[in-house]
């Protein structure tokens, strides 16, 4: 399976940073990854859904630890060119 795509939705809040969609063969997409900022840096939250006792539980995730960390590695790069781009798109406004 490889990531074809990845589409990063900056957000201005103290944790969360950004959202994130990513198409696998382009054929297939997981919305609302999270970009936030944790004790340890940024990190790529999974999609998740709120049970009834207040938890969440992961709707999408991967299965090995080895998939994550390159799952991971492409969004935050994806991120850290979107927010490199930024200042460009707001000067030809």
């Amino acid at each position: 399976m490889t990531i074809t795509e990845v589409r990063v939705f900056p957000k201005s809040e103290e944790k969360l940073k950004a959202y994130a969609a990513v198409t696998f063969d382009n054929v297939f997409v997981v919305h609302n990854l999270r970009i936030v900022k944790g004790e340890k840096g940024l990190m790529v939250c999974m999609p998740s859904k709120k049970k009834n006792d207040g938890t969440f539980k992961d709707i999408a995730h991967p299965i090995t630890n080895e998939f994550r960390s390159e799952l991971e590695k492409i969004v935050l790069a994806a991120y850290e060119k979107k927010l490199a781009e930024a200042p460009q798109e707001q000067q030809s406004i």
